[in-house]
């Protein structure tokens, strides 16, 4: 049998002429819209309006915070040249009682303004973590853990804020106020400040400069390192199994390697320049005090004023010096915050989709071409088919034609370089992310279950799933005989290895999983690889009866018990549809037993 051609476009009209008219379309029901369906679209600048109002008023009660201590050099000064000259005890404790009071004042304000950093960094982490968690999960489909890493970056981003080098930073603002301090005592003094305040400023730029590289390397290193961190944790069986643990040790080792010798280059480098600001900022003490004692000698200063001085002048100097040796965490946190931002504004959760009427599973896909990077390598060629609501497709071919691709492709989890899947006419692009997960079911190779109960793994972890609806599932996928044997049935708890359920039954609850709301189109990528006989006859009861609600199936087997559940066959090679047509007209060609010439090379091909 040749290749089919391109199938006619059906509409509604032609639908309903088969005679096979989908069901009544049931009445919408409100649908259950979550958190990051609300916000997710201004989460970020939501986020970002709280940090910059939090951040203003820590700035004033900064502000507030560092004129209260200048009240500690102004006594030093108003004891040596008032007191100490007049040998007024009244005068003492009047100048004792105002700076307690003012250093009392200073303590409560910055308790204050570090009770408001903790609860922004906690508002932040609130705000954005649901996001970003729902921005991973959309950027990982396919199959990469990397966008993951994220999260960690918004723990960095918030230890940062709850950090004394933030704290210092706000600082800043005033030492314009200390400096004129100084210049009031004597423009000699000043002028040493500033120019000591600019090469300090010159030696941050170079800072910056000197370690944005090598933090920026040490940064995706270790990204990488956590990586293989992680595949280590989910291969962990087959690598104690085949004796794989150095090996993967070993390239662990040496992305941390890597990861270090970035690491120890930047830090070299922040504390050479450091050690630098560090003697500069000494040194213009000892000027400060030399340069006053010359200017005491001549009276144009007393000593109080002198002493006063230089305190004022290293309160003006000591956040730029903090900011210096800080500067570490603060690139660190800079670029945590750019790849926060960059995940959550490229993802495709942020465009607004029109919620439309539930699907009656009209499936139409057209010329699907899928040429992934880096390799360029053709997966997918020009592949096109069409199922009506209620028809349930076969897919077979040796591995590696793309199959799984293909599946991963009608659910949405990657999108073709070329071609279109529509759903209802609809391209799958635009639909409302949440609404067409609703409407699908998937049943990937590898089924993983979340570690809670049987339940929960079939309602999809909704709270809003019924007991009825999760029973409904389990009816249609024929489960509930196998669940019942459990002691404790559907509240069983499934742990994060999966136990206490084998291969199979993890396949089969997958399976009610994917029925679960009773989707109108629903893939499954190999449903009976782990099953034995009794599974496979309940996935084939589970595929009739999907057929009769109306359901769309796309199964990918092997097994000729699973083909003769389903209305068409399709065959895949290379890429692209060797043949499709009825169940009955494939399944001789398959089994090698038509007597037409295509029957063998289709026969050689299934066999790989």
């Amino acid at each position: 049998m040749n290749a089919p051609t391109r199938p006619p476009k059906v509409t509604n009209d032609s639908v309903k002429s088969t005679g096979t008219a989908p069901p009544p379309r049931p009445p919408q029901s409100p649908l259950h819209r979550r958190w990051s369906d609300r916000e997710f679209r201004d989460v970020l600048s939501r986020g970002l309006a709280a940090v910059r109002r939090s951040l203003f008023t820590i700035a004033l009660f900064s502000f507030a915070v560092n004129t209260f201590v200048l009240a500690v050099p102004v006594y030093l000064f108003q004891i040596s040249d008032r007191v100490l000259t007049s040998r007024s005890m009244d005068t003492l404790v009047m100048l004792t009682v105002i700076v307690i009071a003012a250093l009392v004042m200073h303590v409560l304000i910055d308790i204050v303004r570090r009770f408001m950093l903790m609860r922004t960094a906690v508002e932040v982490e609130s705000k954005l973590g649901p996001a970003l968690l729902s921005a991973a999960a959309k950027s990982a489909q396919n199959g990469s853990s990397r966008e993951f890493q994220v999260l960690g970056d918004l723990q960095q981003l918030r230890n940062f804020i709850t950090g004394p080098v933030l704290l210092t930073m706000l600082d800043a603002p005033v030492a314009p106020l200390y400096l004129l301090a100084v210049f009031l005592v004597h423009p000699y003094l000043g002028s040493i400040v500033t120019g000591t305040g600019v090469i300090l400023l010159a030696i941050a730029f170079a800072n910056q400069r000197a370690t944005a590289v090598p933090f920026g390397n040490a940064s995706n290193f270790m990204m990488r390192a956590n990586l293989q961190a992680d595949a280590m944790a989910r291969n962990a069986g087959a690598l104690n199994a085949m004796g794989m643990i150095p090996e993967a040790v070993q390239i662990w080792n040496r992305e941390t390697r890597e990861s270090l010798k970035s690491q120890v280059l930047a830090q070299d480098r922040n504390i050479v320049l450091a050690g630098l600001s560090r003697l500069i900022r000494l040194m213009t003490q000892v000027a400060l005090l030399g340069v006053g004692a010359w200017l005491t000698l001549r009276s144009e200063l007393t000593g109080g004023m002198m002493i006063a001085s230089s305190i004022i002048a290293s309160r003006a100097l000591a956040p730029v010096e903090g900011t210096i040796e800080g500067w570490r965490s603060c690139v660190g946190a800079r670029g945590a915050y750019h790849r926060i931002k960059n995940l959550l504004q490229s993802s495709p959760l942020n465009f607004e989709r029109l919620r439309l009427p539930k699907p009656h599973g009209l499936l139409t896909v057209e010329r699907l071409l899928y040429v992934p990077p880096p390799d360029k390598r053709v997966i997918l060629n020009g592949v096109t088919f069409q199922l009506n609501p209620g028809e349930a497709l076969a897919i077979v071919g040796a591995s590696g034609t793309g199959k799984s691709t293909l599946a991963k492709m009608l659910v949405g989890s990657i999108y073709p370089t070329a071609g279109t899947i529509r759903l209802d006419m609809m391209d799958l692009r635009n639909w409302d992310p949440r609404q067409f997960g609703e409407s699908v079911g998937y049943l990937p190779q590898d089924v993983q279950l979340f570690p809670a109960s049987i339940k929960a793994n079939i309602g999809r972890m909704r709270e809003d799933a019924t007991d009825e609806a999760v029973f409904a599932a389990a009816e249609l996928a024929d489960i509930h005989e196998m669940v019942s044997q459990f002691p404790h049935g559907y509240e069983t708890q499934i742990a994060m290895d999966g136990s206490p359920l084998s291969g199979g039954q993890k396949q089969r609850v997958g399976l009610a999983r994917a029925f679960f709301g009773e989707p109108r189109l629903v893939v499954l990528d190999e449903p009976n690889s782990n099953l034995d006989v009794n599974g496979e006859l309940a996935l084939g009861r589970a595929l009739i009866r999907a057929r009769k609600k109306g359901i769309t199936v796309i199964a990918i087997t092997q097994r000729p018990t699973l083909l003769r559940s389903v209305d068409k066959i399709m065959v895949l090679t290379n890429g692209t549809v060797q043949a499709m047509g009825k169940r009955d007209e494939i399944l001789p060609l398959i089994s090698g037993q038509a007597d037409k010439r295509p029957a063998a090379p289709l026969l050689d091909t299934l066999q790989g």
